[in-house]
């Protein structure tokens, strides 16, 4: 990611982050829309869910320009996913999901810059996720396939 991707990240997030109940909410409702079988996955109060998403993307905010800092969020959220039946195609259906509301919540001054810099951000992420998922009980990535799916959340922090 370039010094602009983490500057296009930084100042669109504050905007998210503004509205972070609308926006966590607009994420989920999204989601379940195009990815119905996530519903299941998602025991908790999405009210509470919102909240940790936003603090995981703050906690990802702070640590952009610290590869290594960035990764230890990931990791640990990719072991605990796989526990809760998250499968890798989940991923694909975040990432959608995550793209639509930061254009939805920003509008006109979400730009294909933006669109390009939040991509990376996800991709490094959930490429560090799935690594540690595919890890987390020494099987590796074969057994997310079998997985079953009962995720509290898609949890950021627990």
């Amino acid at each position: 990611m370039t010094p602009h991707d983490v500057e296009l990240i930084r100042s669109s997030f504050a905007q998210l982050n503004r509205r972070k109940t609308e926006t966590a909410h607009l994420f989920y409702e999204r989601l379940f829309a195009t990815a119905p079988d996530t519903r299941q996955l998602f025991k908790d109060d999405l009210k509470s869910q919102g909240d940790k998403l936003m603090e995981s993307l703050m906690v990802a905010l702070a640590t952009l320009n610290d590869p290594a800092g960035l990764a230890i969020l990931p990791e640990r959220l990719g072991a605990r996913h796989r526990g809760y039946g998250v499968r890798p195609e989940h991923y694909e259906a975040v990432r959608a999901a995550l793209l639509w509301t930061v254009e939805q919540t920003l509008g006109p001054a979400f730009s294909t810059d933006m669109r390009t810099a939040w991509t990376a951000l996800y991709d490094r992420m959930s490429a560090v996720m799935l690594r540690a998922a595919a890890n987390a009980d020494g099987k590796g990535a074969a057994s997310l396939e079998a997985a079953p799916s009962s995720h509290p959340a898609l949890r950021p922090t627990g």
